[in-house]
């Protein structure tokens, strides 16, 4: 059982090792690309918000007409 918990404790270490080591390899955005690629989930957002209210909008008054 000891011997099991040791094993164990080593996969553990190594996966924590092989995170950190990943870790080094990611390249984060710069401020402006984050910025940016903000903007672009905002303003897509919000198309599709409008878009969707809209088809709500037709699908209420022809159900409406039609009942």
């Amino acid at each position: 059982m000891h011997n099991q918990r040791s094993r164990m404790k080593e996969k553990i270490i190594t996966f924590f090792e092989d995170v950190v080591k990943e870790m080094k390899k990611v390249t984060w955005p710069t401020k402006d690309e984050l910025k940016d690629s903000t903007n672009v989930v905002l303003i897509a957002t919000l198309i599709i918000a409008v878009f969707v209210y809209a088809i709500d909008l037709i699908v209420n008054w022809g159900l409406r007409n039609v009942f």
